[in-house]
Formats: C-alpha cells, sequence, structure tokens
C-alpha cells in the first residue's frame, strides 16, 4: 500500500445523532474511492464499518471504527463513529484524533437533541467542521428548515456550499456554489453529469454564491483587498478562505448527500483533499506539560494511543495517530507512563475488521498495531530526542452504577478481571470494588451501555451477571450523652472470662469543653479513616480495670463503630470515656474487656438517639431554559434543596444539594425528561442526618435481615 506524506493525509470522523446515515456514508465513501466493490447496507448487518456482533443484535453502532479511502491522490482516514450518547467515549476519542469533523444532520430532522449533544466536544476541540445534510431522498426532507436550524444553533458560521434542486424522493440534483455547476446523479448513483445551472436557479444561485464570497474574503485581509478590486474571488481564492474560516471555526460548509442512493460524497470528498486541514496544518498538539508537538515528519516520533480494542481470537489492537516523525515495523519506543520500551512488530491500516499491513506511517497518519506489552488508551509512546506525555482525552464522568456480582460464586475473580478489560477498551466503563459496601460497583455512560456492557460479559466473556442497587454508605452518629455497664462473664470449665465496663458516650464536636463529670487521666484522639472522629477517655480511678486492659476495650469499641449498632453502617464523632468496672483476679483477659467494651457502647450507642447520616452532593444541572419548570419539579421530588440559579449563554445553571440515595435516580430522570440535554455535575459535600421516617424504615430492613441471617 501507497505511503502517503503528511501532506496528502486528511483525517475525517463522521458524527451525528442515531439514524443520520454515518455508517451508510462511510460505506458510500469506500465503494466510491474502489475500496470496495459491493456497498453493504445497515440493514443486512454487512456493511465494512458496523462488523461487531452486538452491532448486529443492537442495530446500531456501538464503537467507532477506523477506515480509510484513496481518493485523487489523498488518503482520507474516516473513523465512523456511534449516534448514540451511551457510546459518546468512542465520539470523544475520535474526534479528539481527527482534523475535520463531519457532522451530519439528518434533513428529515433538522438539527436534533443529538446534534446538540455531540456538537459540544466538537466545539471543545475547535475542530474544523464540515455540515452533510443527508437522506435528502427522503419524502420528509426539509433542505430549508434544516439550514434554519442550523443558522439558529451554530450561527453565522453555517456557509452553504450547495442545496438539492429537488429534494424528496426524486432527488437527483445538487446545486454546487463554488463551482457554479448542477450535478445530476444517473438514477443509480454515483458519478454525477455536470450541467449548466437552470436560468430558473440562476438568481437564487447567484446570491448564495456572492454570501460564500463574501464568508470566504471576510477571514482573510490579503482576500479581503482582492475582493474589493475584483469584486469577486476565483476558485482557488474561495478555497483558501474557506480553508481559514474553517481553522478559524468561523466556517461551517454544508453540502447535501443521498449516501444511501450515493449522491453527493465525491464531491464532498474532493473538498475535504482540497480544503480540509490536514494534521500539519492544524495547531499542535501539547504535552501535558505544555510543551508543543507540531507535526512534523522530520521531528522525533510520537504516537498518541486514542483507542483499544480487544479481539477475542487476536488479542489487544492499540490505534494511535502518528503525531510526529514516523514509525516502521521494528521501531522501539518508549511509553512515557509507564518507561517501558515497546517495539511495533505490526503494522496496520484498517478499514473495520480488514487489517491492512504497511511498512511505515508518517506524520499526520492513523494506524493500529497488535499485542503492545504495557501501553493503552490516553499513553504516548516517544522516539528519541521526545519526552513528555500528550495531554489525555478527557471523558466524561459515569452516569449510572449498579453492583455487579457473577451468578456463579467460582467466576467472583475472573469477573473483576474481565471488567478491568472491558474499562482497557472502554475508559467510560468505571469498575470500582467498595470494601466498605462490600460490593463491585460498575459505573457506566447510561442503560444502553450497561445493556451493552452486559451482553459483552454474557456473549463475549460467557459469564453471567447479576446487577443489583449500589448501597448507600451511611454514617451513624449519636444526638445525647448516655450512660452504660455491661458484665461479660463466661464459664465452661477450666479458665473462664469476666470484665465489666461503665462508660459514657456523647456526640463529638470540634471545640467541645473537657469532660468534667470524671476525672481524665489519659485521652487517645483518633482520625477514623472513614471520616470524622473517636475521643477515647480513660477515666479510671483506683485500678478497677487495669491500664492494660484499656486497649481491649477500645479495640471492642472500634469493632462496634467499624459495624454500627443501627445499620450496620461506619459511626462517626462519638466521645467515649470509661469511668468504672471490674475484674476478676484470675477470669479476666483481652478478650472479656474487648467484648465488655463492645456491648457497653452499643447499649449507650443505642439509648443516646442514634443519628444515622446520608452523603449528600452538591450538584449543578445545565439545562435548556424551556425544561427548566420539569427540572426543578423532578429535583423536588428527589429531595433536593435548590441553592441557586443562574444563566449561561443558552442554558440555566441550577445548583443544589441533594442526598446521594437520590443520585442515580435523579440523573435517570432528568436524562429522559430533557433526552439528553440536561448535563450534571456533581461532587460528594459532606453527611447530612436522614429524615426520621427514612432512618427508621432502613434501620428496621437492617434489623430484619440480620435476623434472618442468623436463622
Amino acid at each position: 500500500m501507497k505511503t502517503y506524506d503528511e501532506k496528502h493525509i486528511k483525517n475525517i470522523a463522521l458524527i451525528g445523532p442515531a439514524k443520520s446515515g454515518k455508517t451508510t456514508l462511510a460505506e458510500t465513501m469506500l465503494f466510491e474511492a474502489g475500496i470496495i466493490n459491493r456497498r453493504g447496507a445497515v440493514e443486512e448487518n454487512n456493511t465494512v464499518s458496523d462488523y461487531h456482533e452486538v452491532e448486529h443484535d443492537r442495530g446500531n453502532s456501538v464503537y467507532a471504527t477506523s477506515l480509510h479511502t484513496e481518493w485523487r491522490d489523498y488518503k482520507i482516514n474516516i473513523m465512523d463513529t456511534p449516534g448514540l450518547d451511551d457510546f459518546v467515549g468512542e465520539v470523544i476519542s475520535s474526534i479528539r484524533v481527527c482534523d475535520t469533523a463531519v457532522l451530519l444532520l439528518n434533513a428529515q430532522n433538522g438539527v436534533e437533541v443529538g446534534t446538540e449533544l455531540l456538537w459540544n466536544y466538537v466545539d471543545r476541540y475547535k475542530k474544523p467542521t464540515i455540515l452533510a445534510v443527508n437522506q435528502l431522498d427522503s419524502g420528509r426532507s426539509n433542505f430549508a428548515q434544516t439550514i434554519e436550524e442550523a443558522k439558529a444553533f451554530f450561527g453565522s458560521a453555517v456557509t452553504i456550499m450547495q442545496y438539492p434542486l429537488n429534494q424528496g424522493v426524486g432527488f437527483d440534483s445538487i446545486v454546487d456554489l463554488l463551482k457554479m455547476v448542477l450535478y445530476k446523479f444517473p438514477e443509480e448513483g454515483g458519478r454525477p453529469e455536470k450541467l449548466p445551472i437552470p436560468d430558473s436557479e440562476r438568481e437564487r444561485a447567484n446570491t448564495l454564491h456572492n454570501e460564500l464570497v463574501e464568508k470566504a474574503a471576510e477571514n482573510d485581509e490579503g482576500l479581503m483587498e482582492k475582493y474589493f478590486e475584483k469584486g469577486t474571488l476565483d476558485e482557488d481564492e474561495l478555497r483558501q478562505g474557506l480553508k481559514i474560516g474553517m481553522m478559524k471555526h468561523e466556517v461551517f460548509p454544508v453540502f447535501c448527500l443521498s449516501a444511501k442512493k450515493d449522491m453527493g460524497s465525491g464531491r464532498m470528498m474532493g473538498f475535504i483533499d482540497n480544503v480540509a486541514p490536514s494534521a500539519i496544518e492544524m495547531p499542535a498538539e501539547h504535552t501535558e506539560e505544555g510543551q508543543e508537538v507540531p507535526c512534523k515528519v522530520e521531528a522525533p516520533t510520537r504516537l498518541f494511543m486514542f483507542k483499544t480494542l480487544i479481539e477475542p481470537r487476536l488479542g489487544r489492537l492499540s490505534f494511535f495517530k502518528v503525531l510526529a516523525g514516523e514509525v516502521a515495523i521494528g521501531t522501539e519506543l518508549q511509553n512515557e507512563k509507564t518507561n517501558v520500551t515497546e517495539r511495533i512488530g505490526h503494522l496496520f491500516i484498517t478499514d473495520g475488521k480488514n487489517r491492512n499491513p504497511v511498512e511505515r506511517l508518517k506524520a499526520g497518519d492513523i494506524g493500529c498495531t497488535l499485542k503492545l506489552k504495557n501501553t493503552y488508551t490516553n499513553q504516548t509512546l516517544s522516539g528519541k530526542g521526545a519526552t513528555g506525555s500528550i495531554q489525555p482525552i478527557e471523558f466524561p464522568d459515569p452516569k449510572m452504577r449498579v453492583a455487579v456480582e457473577a451468578v456463579n460464586k467460582q467466576d467472583e475473580e475472573k469477573l473483576g478481571e474481565v471488567l478491568h478489560e472491558i474499562h482497557i477498551e472502554d475508559p467510560t466503563v468505571e469498575v470500582t470494588y467498595n470494601p466498605e459496601l462490600k460490593q463491585l460497583i460498575l459505573a457506566t455512560q447510561g442503560e444502553l451501555h450497561l445493556m451493552v456492557t452486559r451482553w459483552r460479559l454474557e456473549h463475549v466473556y460467557k459469564m453471567q451477571v447479576e446487577f443489583q442497587k449500589v448501597k448507600i454508605p451511611y454514617r451513624e452518629t449519636i444526638q445525647k450523652a448516655a450512660v452504660s455497664s455491661y458484665r461479660h462473664k463466661k464459664q465452661s470449665g477450666g479458665a473462664g472470662q469476666f470484665g465489666e465496663v461503665s462508660m459514657k458516650v456523647e456526640p463529638y464536636y470540634e471545640g467541645m469543653p473537657p469532660m468534667k463529670e470524671y476525672p481524665v487521666r489519659g485521652t487517645e484522639t483518633i482520625e477514623l479513616p472513614w471520616g470524622g472522629k473517636l475521643v477515647f477517655n480513660n477515666c479510671i480511678v483506683g485500678g478497677v480495670i487495669d491500664a492494660r486492659f484499656l486497649p481491649s476495650i477500645l479495640k471492642g469499641v472500634m469493632e462496634k463503630m467499624e459495624q454500627g449498632p443501627l445499620t450496620g453502617s461506619y459511626v462517626r464523632d462519638v466521645q467515649v470515656s470509661v469511668f468504672d468496672g471490674k475484674m476478676h483476679p484470675v477470669d479476666s483477659n483481652d478478650i472479656s474487656f474487648k467484648i465488655a467494651g463492645m456491648m457497653a457502647f452499643r447499649e449507650a450507642f443505642l439509648q443516646a438517639e442514634p443519628q444515622l447520616l446520608e452523603p449528600v452532593h452538591e450538584i449543578e444541572v445545565l439545562v435548556p431554559t424551556s425544561l427548566l419548570g420539569d427540572v426543578m419539579t423532578e429535583l423536588q421530588i428527589r429531595r433536593s434543596i435548590i441553592l441557586n440559579m443562574e444563566m449561561e449563554e443558552e442554558y440555566q445553571v441550577i445548583k443544589a444539594r441533594t442526598p446521594q440515595a437520590e443520585l442515580d435516580q435523579l440523573l435517570s430522570s432528568l436524562r429522559n425528561l430533557s433526552q439528553g440535554r440536561a448535563i450534571v455535575r456533581s461532587h460528594f459535600s459532606e453527611y447530612a442526618p436522614v429524615p426520621a421516617e427514612m432512618q427508621k424504615q432502613i434501620s428496621e430492613e437492617y434489623s430484619k435481615a440480620e435476623m434472618a441471617e442468623m436463622h
């Protein structure tokens, strides 16, 4: 396969909401370029792009798929991305390494909710963007309305390059405003005939052409001077102005397509070749330390790993972009994170599941390799003379969590390993084991993402799993002081057990006055690993309990604090004062006083108005103004306290406090009622008291569960 230089490589990401036609367009582009000799169809599960079994089962893209075409001496690398927000990690990584985003708009639906969500990521990276209005052959297509909605959402950057002459069922003609010709396609699509623009369209075409010229001229002073001198710009000058505008993120060229009928893709590919920027023309990448990494072949080699794919019979494929230098089979590079030296033993460019071997790839190109020892997504491989990791891709936080366990208990250890492997492949899947809750917690971008993860566990790894609600890490404390005594006595032949402990428990708070009721002979303050404090006072007078038994009493108290009397949750912020007790000259020992201390603490705690505390998060909800009322209602249903509201561009920003027990349901509800447009950020704030009725219910459920375990 031909090795392309950095000036003749273009990298694009096909993005758009579900059913906008991305996979069909990718198939058509490969067919037009002669990479394939027959076009597959999504409905027939035979496209180059959607080749995974899970995609066939679900009928939509789950993975971003790397493809390529060769068009008029240019190589176009294509990332065909999923359209559903649950798989946004695949979209973000593709946008990060592409140099132009091709955003598909369904001419039947205009600017959809999914379009808005995807645009947030394109806009974050300021990628040059082409708007491709697809499905113009549909009876419900409405090009004018789609453009109107696009201008309302994207602003004046929307720049019409083409418009359909006869959209709808008989669609076959496009007026091109750059070349000022009519493209008329044969019934089966493919190569169009170039015709003069009909007289009936001449006035409209001239008006739109002049708008295009003005748009191109305003992006460069030199072009503006030529425009004032000549009153127009020639085709090359137009291309120059459009490229400058695209790179400034101020021109979004609009193209017309029927990907299904193979109409319009060739013209757009030509524009990508001639106008869309290559990697060497784009702003330099940066290392985490802020060092620029310009895309130059003569620079030291740097590969940025943007995607990992684990194929059952093949192993781990690592997809990368050559940011600088070049890479060849046998090249040795160092991982900037792990300092491991990796040898590139294989080098491919891919078209779906098909791997095309190549000898070398140059700066700006995208490829993949096999069986790297210890290199994963977001890591950098560098040659001699290059140092520093490239700034990583920022993936969004998970939107829902479940506890997961293997149906077959023998698979529990393997389950953790498998989920770690899935996380390597998809960083938006997060897996943690919570020792407090004793649960393996799986976090995903949504319900569909969760279902696909389950599908993979069951079909790829042959493992049956169950999902359960994630427990809430409650805390227990007390609201008043209480005193109790407990005698532990056990006689069963031989040495017995005896220990008696009297103690006072009371709420602890910073700056509380010293103990006055009993003389304090020594104090130990313990910073609890789960938050809060335990203050343990020795108030023993006259040696009624030997000092050597006090650590055992403390140990008993700590064990009960690790499994609180009320709900089995951690106890925090308590002061314990041991002021009396009894010993036996023969039968007293450490275990006796440990048990006596534990039981005395339990009894005193339950008399001291125990209070259950729940974790509360501060959340920030960004929501379109039209949905403000619905979102406010949902927040109040979920026990949220509204703190503040303000405007941020077209969004209302609501700041609130929400109990963690309500958070997962809140996120799911907000996502549904806003069709994914509500953006929620949250972080842990503090522990706060649980309402009395809830506390009673949770405590009773815990008691029933304890009784059931005992029997």
